[in-house]
């Protein structure tokens, strides 16, 4: 018997992509004649090598079965024979065909993000108490993936496990789309899948999202995982022109593109999607209706899902209308000017032309709103905020077209979605302020100074500018230039925590510069004769600062240039007591040792530097200092429901429940929303 088992001698280099064969939406659209074709795709993920699981560098299947005891048989991808036929066939049945599609999604929604953000991807550290008291950061290189995770009606992204639990669960109701003692696996829902890792992905660049500190924060982490996962669609070309083709063009019209989790939707009840950025059923007529845009839609609504619902309607209009702009002279072509497309499918190249508009408007959109994550406060995010988010990351990926942020603002302000704090929601008034902005706005004594004077303080704060700059490139910045993309994550991740510290010593101990900075920057850097009390601090009586992380982008701008730069979180933390009167006497007095309070009240700011230019290009701050007592009574009174909201946090009247779930806070969301 011949062997074929052998290995060339001619070097030969790994191919850059493995392409595996996933479900576009569900296993319910394969057996429907109209989309059984497009509902298979094949996609292109990078290159890696596989152990049994699968197993790479950002994640781990882990394929056991707690209900029914069962460890399934790992996949194996490195199979010659897989290779060769784009992995294994799309299956309900086949629990191999499970992990290759979590495994194929999880990776594309990675590249989404590692592609608008500039950088390899982490997983939020794993934080351990040491016998001292001391917490310190673990690395966490892979995250897990567990398929078949919970007989349940649920999926969800744990940050305590630092894991993606998807549960499946069998159909109990019939109807066309039903049929009763089959089972439904949310880990074959491409859209299900994308949703839960970019929980994680988010998790990983902002975990202080994960504390409710107002009503838009936990709805924000439910709207833009819904973002990336609508948006996913649009990168797929015979999803995009099978769409494309039913709706003649018109993308406003009832479309898969639009919606969430079909098959999810119609087995727990709902009769549709869960979820549909466009439109709904209508109740009364049964039929389905779009919805317009509600500048008070949000002054109601609550819950998190549904108040981030909004915010999707706000993302996806905004695509819509630039979508509308960009094809509006293939439809003046088709119609020969009357706006009326004749009877019947459309043309094939018309179907291509819109297909490629679409798919580059959604591109851009979706690539907006990852980027925006970067210009973000490192806590209590607002629905404002974000719109200041996307349309400054905007504005310095591509400083001359502005068509995408004025439509981003026109469909924000239809949703009644507003920044606070602001003069005016033009493009300038929106975007996050640089260093010298905010110092050339700060309140001046030129027309109280002689000429003498106010030219010596001119010169002193060029100077404090050109020392701020040396002082940044001699101890921190001048070391990021010794990796890329392309570099081992734990040694990057190494490299970033040397340089928290670097930042944290610039902020406490560059002298006058970085107090200076510090206050521009909302921070309270020193120990100040009427500060309360009840703000941490150390041993030398100054308040503490956490850099929680500092980031490196290298981005290219829309010209085709590669810009770095590097994103700084620093938040200060101030104990918080339930009864007003113990708080003014704390504030005043003091509190014991060890003392932690009710809540913490926590602020600080986000900062985007140029290490080539030193600059300090953005500053996001939240809305006050930790001296602030009008932010920390806000905070009192949304955790306590004083401002009309019952059950702010994911897990409000769950705890006492269950307590094992008391840190799976999307665990609880999730089963709500299904209840």
């Amino acid at each position: 018997m011949i062997s074929f088992n052998l290995v060339s001698k001619i070097p030969v280099e790994a191919p850059y992509f493995r392409k595996l064969r996933v479900l576009a939406f569900d296993p319910s659209l394969a057996i429907n004649l109209e989309t059984a074709e497009m509902n298979q795709l094949t996609l292109d993920i990078p290159w890696e090598d596989l152990a049994l699981g699968p197993i790479g560098e950002y994640i781990e299947v882990v394929d056991y079965d707690p209900a029914s005891g069962v460890f399934y048989e790992p996949v194996n991808l490195e199979d010659s024979h897989l290779i060769a036929r784009d992995g294994l066939t799309p299956s309900e049945s086949n629990p191999q065909f499970h992990q290759q599609m979590v495994y194929a999604v999880v990776m594309t929604t990675i590249k989404q993000f590692e592609r608008a953000l500039g950088r390899v991807a982490f997983w939020s550290d794993r934080v351990e108490r040491l016998p001292d008291g001391r917490y310190i950061d673990q690395f966490v290189r892979r995250l897990r993936v567990y398929p078949h995770a919970l007989r349940d009606k649920n999926a969800y992204y744990s940050p305590a496990k630092k894991a993606l639990l998807f549960g499946y669960f069998p159909i109990t109701s019939r109807d066309p789309s039903n049929s009763p003692g089959t089972l439904v696996f949310t880990c074959l829902s491409h859209d299900i899948i994308a949703h839960e890792v970019t929980h994680a992905l988010l998790d990983g660049v902002h975990p202080r999202f994960n504390d409710a500190t107002n009503i838009d924060v936990h709805a924000f982490h439910e709207a833009f995982a819904d973002i990336v996962a609508l948006f996913q669609h649009f990168s797929y070309p015979q999803v995009l022109e099978n769409q494309i083709k039913k709706t003649r063009g018109n993308l406003q019209s009832e479309n898969l593109l639009g919606q969430l989790a079909q098959e999810f939707g119609r087995a727990t009840g709902r009769g549709a999607a869960l979820r549909d950025a466009l439109g709904g059923i209508n109740k009364e007529t049964g039929e389905w209706e779009l919805r317009s845009p509600d500048p008070f839609a949000l002054n109601n609504v609550i819950e998190p899902h549904a108040r981030g619902a909004i915010l999707v309607a706000a993302v996806f209009r905004a695509f819509l209308l630039i979508y509308s702009e960009n094809s509006a002279d293939l439809f003046r072509i088709a119609t020969q000017g009357t706006g009326n497309l004749p009877e019947g499918d459309i043309h094939p190249d018309l179907t291509n032309r819109l297909s490629q508009e679409a798919a580059e408007a959604a591109d851009r959109v979706l690539q907006m709103c990852i980027r925006a994550i970067d210009y973000c406060p490192p806590l209590g995010i607002t629905f404002g905020d974000f719109l200041r988010g996307v349309i400054t990351a905007d504005l310095d990926f591509s400083p001359q077209n502005e068509k995408y942020r004025i439509v981003f603002i026109q469909s924000f302000r239809e949703w009644g979605i507003l920044p606070k704090r602001v003069t005016s929601t033009g493009i300038d008034g929106l975007k996050w302020p640089s260093a010298d902005e905010m110092m050339r706005n700060t309140p001046s004594t030129q027309y109280q100074d002689t000429d003498e004077a106010f030219q010596h303080r001119q010169e002193e704060q060029t100077q404090k500018r050109v020392s701020m700059k040396e002082y940044m490139r001699g101890n921190f910045l001048s070391k990021i230039e010794n990796w890329n993309l392309e570099s081992d994550r734990f040694k990057v991740w190494n490299i970033l925590r040397r340089l928290r510290i670097q930042v944290h010593n610039w902020l406490k101990q560059g002298d006058a510069i970085g107090r200076d900075y510090g206050e521009l920057f909302g921070l309270v850097i020193y120990q100040e004769a009427d500060m309360p009390q009840t703000i941490y601090c150390d041993q030398h009586g100054d308040p503490t600062l956490e850099v929680h992380s500092v980031r490196p982008t290298v981005r290219q701008t829309i010209a085709g240039s590669f810009t770095t730069d590097i994103v700084v979180e620093v938040t200060q933390r101030r104990r918080g007591y339930f009864d007003p009167v113990v708080q003014k006497e704390k504030d005043k007095n003091g509190v014991t040792p060890g003392e932690d309070g009710d809540f913490t009240y926590r602020a600080g700011c986000t900062i985007i530097i140029n290490p080539t230019s030193q600059e300090i290009r953005r500053i996001i701050r939240t809305p006050d200092t930790i001296r602030s007592n009008q932010e920390l009574s806000r905070l009192r009174d949304f955790i306590m429901g004083d401002d009309g909201v019952v059950g702010n946090s994911f897990n409000a009247g769950f705890v006492a429940q269950n307590e094992s779930h008391r840190d799976e806070p999307f665990y609880m969301l999730h089963k709500q929303t299904e209840e």
